[in-house]
């Protein structure tokens, strides 16, 4: 088993922070009125990709070394200008100055989530079969469909965030992206996506959503080796998924071998109009 060291935390950590980074980037080109940013800082990256947007963070800071107060500085004049919470990402590997900065300065925690990883060396070389579904790639022209499969599966009641469907059809256009779909009777039911980092060898794992009439057939659990036998054919050495704790998804990713490297927090301060740093 993978010991969890502050070198491995950074590669898991690139799982939310280059996904976030090429959502940015893409942002840039299709939707200019956004303002969508990025920049490095501290080893990692702060990204914002428009007021209210479930993208836009800072991920995998103090990997390098110390956290200064002119770094956080930074960071906090980066979303203030961009009339944006600051959300920060803290794992028990970033540097302990980090976190004290963040007590400090009265940042509180947004969320919690568990960051989960498996590693890929024995995975199939094959696509993995069900009896009653069709798993394939999905292509670009469905992806308003993948999104709505996603935002259904989520928000039954139609009470989903602004700009999620934006960010669920910006993946098929994202280099990297591996988006499958499940079809049951040629009809489009479950779907889930991940991203290939090369640079870290990490597959990261996101955008999953199953139709609640079609749920505990066991699609969502093909769709996962499906897109992990991907990875490794594509040179992956680990996949990350990053879930709330309790949740399906977690349960999933454990029964296919998934092991909690650890908790993280994301930390948020939000500025009022006449606020300074």
């Amino acid at each position: 088993m993978q010991f969890v060291d502050k070198e491995f935390a950074r590669r898991t950590e690139s799982a939310e922070e280059i996904p976030q980074v090429r959502y940015a980037q893409l942002y840039q080109k299709l939707h200019p009125e956004i303002g969508a940013a990025y920049e490095e800082i501290c080893g990692g990256h702060m990204v914002f990709a428009g007021v209210g947007s479930p993208i836009g963070r800072a991920i995998a800071l103090g990997f390098d070394g110390k956290v200064s107060t002119t770094d956080l500085d930074r960071v906090e004049e980066f979303y203030r200008s961009r009339g944006a919470a600051a959300q920060v990402d803290v794992s028990p590997l970033n540097d302990l100055s980090l976190l004290e900065l963040l007590k400090q300065r009265g940042y509180a925690i947004w969320e919690l989530n568990q960051v989960l990883y498996r590693k890929l060396d024995d995975m199939r070389t094959g696509d993995v079969k069900l009896a009653d579904a069709r798993i394939r790639p999905g292509k670009p022209e469905e992806a308003d469909l993948f999104a709505d499969v996603v935002v259904r599966s989520f928000f039954p009641e139609g009470n989903a965030p602004e700009n999620i469907r934006e960010a669920l059809t910006a993946l098929f256009q994202m280099q990297g992206a591996l988006p499958f779909v499940a079809e049951v009777e040629g009809r489009c039911v479950a779907c889930g996506a991940g991203l290939i980092i090369p640079e870290h060898r990490i597959f990261a794992l996101f955008g999953a959503g199953t139709l609640p009439e079609f749920r505990r057939r066991g699609l969502q659990t093909v769709i996962l080796q499906t897109r992990m036998a991907a990875a490794a054919r594509a040179g992956c050495e680990y996949a990350v998924i990053v879930t709330q704790g309790g949740t399906t998804s977690q349960r999933n990713a454990e029964r296919l071998g998934f092991r909690v490297a650890y908790s993280k927090a994301t930390m948020a301060k939000t500025f009022g109009t006449n606020e300074s740093a």
